[in-house]
C-alpha cells in the first residue's frame, strides 16, 4: 500500500475534507476490464484534466478539466457507498494532477480497496492499495513512481513500444506485474504481442475486456 496520509495533528477537519472537490468527467459502478484485476467489480471515478494527452486516448473528453462539473468528496463517497462497492478505481484523465488524499482518506472509512490508474507524470498522493502505472512517452513517469507500481501496463502499437516496455520494466520493482496491452484501433498489435509474450513469459497480456462485454 502507498499512503501519504498526514499525521493526526496535520490533518484537515472531517468537514473540510468532505467539502474538497474535484473535476469529474464520469463515475460509475462496473467491471474492471484491464490488467491484474480484470473481471472484478469496481466503482470508477474518472477525474478530468490531463497533462499527457495520448493521440490514441479513448477518453479525450477528460482532458480539459474546465469542461466538467466538480463533485465534492462527500458526494463521491455517497455514490460509492450507495453502490456497495468494495473496490474503487480512480482514473482519468490523469488523476494525480489532483491531491487525492482528501478523497482516499474518506473512502478508506468505507473499508474499500483503492486502486489508481496513472501515467505517473505527477507525484503520488493519497492512500492507495494498488497502483497501475501506464507510462507514456509523451510525458514520462516521475522516477520515484516506478518502485511503487503494483503493475506496469504498456500500450503497444509497434515493435518500438515493446523495446520501450522493457526499458520501463527495468525501473520497476521485481514483484511488479508486467502487462502488454494492444491498442484497440491497431489490430496488428495483437499478433505482435502474442508472439512477444510467448518468447518473454515474464510479460502477460492485458485486454480491454469491458469493450468486448460492452460495459462502461
Amino acid at each position: 500500500m502507498y499512503n501519504t496520509a498526514p499525521e493526526p495533528n496535520e490533518s484537515v477537519s472531517i468537514v473540510e475534507a468532505l467539502d474538497v472537490s474535484y473535476p469529474i468527467m464520469e463515475h460509475f459502478y462496473t467491471i474492471q476490464g484491464e490488467g491484474y484485476h480484470t473481471g472484478s467489480a469496481a466503482y470508477f471515478i474518472r477525474t478530468a484534466g490531463c497533462d499527457v494527452q495520448c493521440w490514441w486516448c479513448d477518453v479525450k473528453d477528460s482532458w480539459d478539466g474546465e469542461r466538467h462539473p466538480k463533485m465534492t468528496v462527500r458526494e463521491l463517497v455517497e455514490k460509492v457507498k450507495a453502490a456497495k462497492a468494495t473496490k474503487v478505481v480512480i482514473t482519468g484523465g490523469e488523476p494525480l494532477m489532483h491531491d487525492l488524499s482528501p478523497l482516499t482518506d474518506e473512502l478508506k472509512k468505507l473499508k474499500v480497496d483503492i486502486h489508481i490508474e496513472t501515467s505517473g507524470s505527477s507525484p503520488l498522493s493519497g492512500s492507495l492499495d494498488w497502483i497501475t502505472l501506464s507510462p507514456k512517452r509523451f510525458k514520462k513517469p516521475l522516477p520515484e513512481v516506478y518502485q511503487h507500481a503494483d503493475e506496469l501496463k504498456v500500450v503497444v502499437l509497434t515493435n518500438k513500444d515493446l523495446k520501450w516496455a522493457e526499458e520501463e520494466a527495468e525501473k520497476c520493482a521485481k514483484e511488479t506485474k508486467l502487462y502488454l496491452q494492444p491498442e484497440w484501433d491497431t489490430p496488428a498489435s495483437v499478433p505482435l504481442i502474442v508472439e512477444y509474450v510467448k518468447k518473454n513469459p515474464k510479460w502477460e497480456i492485458s485486454l480491454q475486456t469491458h469493450k468486448f462485454l460492452d460495459v462502461p
